[in-house]
Formats: structure tokens, C-alpha cells, sequence
């Protein structure tokens, strides 16, 4: 297995050396490191570039002009060598046997995409999460109508999923991962290797998580209408779409409709009768 590993960045020169350092220290390294940097203003390049002369592995670094996640991520997919590709949050971290326990599990599970169980940790406190937040294993896609059931920076996916499924939908700021695993998700078995093999750092205010936590249902929202409209889901599945659809769009309309935006929140609550 030729691994890639992606590692989208902007403005994380703090964090970006100890995600790049977790990919060096793997016990099994993968054979490049693309860091794609989504034009980053602070001090990012400048550590990307030292990390590059002290590195025992190929660390390619990838400067592009401010295009959001979703960009950055198809650049490094679309650039990245390897035939298994392994993406990292440029403030999030690997354990050191991530890549290695993961690149065997996927090869005896038979799927074409594998994710692993996280550790979190807020402002460096580490935190419990919920029964909702255990990720799922096998058929993903019930479990991925109401939020993002897979961690962006737990998986690892042969090429052959970018190229039957397409890649991140770039005109979203943010849920594209949402929109992709469900994409994917109605098609194919996930397999869960699970172990907290990957590090999750949250709770600060430049993450899009929670930059967006407002009015992330509003992109959820487009996800779905697209995907029942594709035509690529089973009687059962859009039955189950359409139903999550009318709960996340009248919850999102009761909130326009509560802040002043009645016209907002009616198109919304009228949007599931197209569906039913």
C-alpha cells in the first residue's frame, strides 16, 4: 500500500508542526506528507518549510490562494501520489500506530474506507463523549443523516472512493465532510478500527465547527435535497432522508422564524413537501 497522508492548513502555524510530527513518528511512516496551505497570513510557511529540511520522510508543501477546506483537501487528493489516502486536521494529531493498525484493518476488512475513534481534548482538557458521538461501522448512512458520523481526521480511503463518488463539494464552507460521507456512505461499508487512534484538539474559535455552529443545519440542508435528488438512493434510504430532511428544516425555519427572518424560515419549512 503506497499512503499518502493530506494535511490541509490555514493560519495553523502553531498547531501544523505537531500534526506533521505525529505523520513522521508513525511506527509504519507513510510514503509522502502533502501539506496543502489555503493561503495562510501567518507564520505557516515559514514552519512548514523547517519541517521540510528536518524530515525523514517527503513532505510536500502545496501554497494555494484562500479557497476553504473543501479546496484544499481535492488539491492534495487530486496531487497526492498514493493509492491510500489518509487525511489529517492541521490541529489534530495521529497516535503513533495509527497508520499501521489502519492500513492492515482496511486491507482484511475489504472495504474501501476505514475511520478510526478519537480522543478529544478542549483548551487541553481531555473530554468523554457521548454514546451519540461512537462512530459507526458497516452501513454508516442511517447513522450519518443527522450530523458527521465520521472524523475527517480518522480515515483512510483507497483512491477508488474519489474516483467513483467524486470529491468534496467545494461550493460549501463548511459540512462537506457531512455531505461526502453520505455520498459515499449509501453505497459503501465503512470499516471501524476501534481504537482512539486519532487526537482531536477543539473548543477555539477559528474552527469552522464553530465559526458555523449557527447555521450549519442551512448546509446540511443542501446536502440532502441534493442527494434525493441525485437518484441514487434505495426506496428505503430517501424514506429515510426525507424524514431527516423535514426535521432539520423545521428546526432551521423555527430559528429564522424566531429571528426575524419569517420568509427565510418559511421556504424552509415548506421545502420537505417536494419529498414526500
Amino acid at each position: 500500500m503506497l499512503i499518502s497522508v493530506i494535511i490541509p492548513t490555514y493560519n495553523r502555524a502553531q498547531w501544523i508542526a505537531e500534526a506533521v510530527a505525529s505523520v513522521i513518528h508513525q511506527t509504519v511512516p507513510p510514503a509522502e506528507v502533502l501539506v496543502v496551505d489555503d493561503g495562510s497570513t501567518d507564520e505557516t510557511r515559514t514552519v512548514v518549510q523547517e519541517l521540510v529540511r528536518h524530515a525523514g520522510l517527503p513532505i510536500r508543501y502545496i501554497a494555494q490562494a484562500n479557497r476553504g477546506a473543501a479546496s484544499a483537501r481535492n488539491t492534495g487528493i487530486l496531487t497526492a501520489r498514493g493509492d491510500y489516502l489518509c487525511f489529517l486536521d492541521s490541529d489534530d494529531r495521529f497516535a503513533p500506530e495509527k497508520i499501521g493498525r489502519q492500513a492492515v484493518a482496511l486491507r482484511d476488512s475489504g472495504c474501501l474506507i476505514s475511520h478510526t475513534r478519537e480522543q478529544w481534548f478542549r483548551r487541553g482538557r481531555h473530554l468523554n463523549q457521548k454514546k451519540k458521538h461512537r462512530p459507526p461501522d458497516g452501513d454508516i448512512f442511517a447513522a450519518s443523516l443527522g450530523m458527521c458520523v465520521v472524523g475527517m481526521s480518522t480515515v483512510m480511503a483507497g483512491r477508488e472512493v474519489f474516483d467513483r463518488y467524486g470529491l468534496f463539494d467545494e461550493s460549501l464552507p463548511c459540512c462537506e465532510d457531512y455531505d461526502f460521507w453520505l455520498r459515499v456512505g449509501c453505497r459503501e461499508r465503512f470499516h471501524l478500527l476501534d481504537l482512539p487512534l486519532t487526537i482531536k484538539n477543539g473548543g477555539r474559535p477559528d474552527q469552522l465547527s464553530v465559526r458555523y455552529r449557527q447555521g450549519m443545519d442551512k448546509f446540511r440542508i443542501r446536502s440532502l435535497v441534493n442527494l434525493l435528488e441525485s437518484g441514487t438512493l434505495s426506496t428505503e434510504q430517501s424514506r429515510l432522508a426525507a424524514r431527516e430532511l423535514e426535521r432539520k428544516c423545521d428546526l432551521y425555519g423555527r430559528g429564522c422564524i424566531k429571528h426575524g427572518r419569517s420568509e427565510e424560515g418559511l421556504f424552509y419549512q415548506q421545502l420537505p413537501a417536494r419529498f414526500r
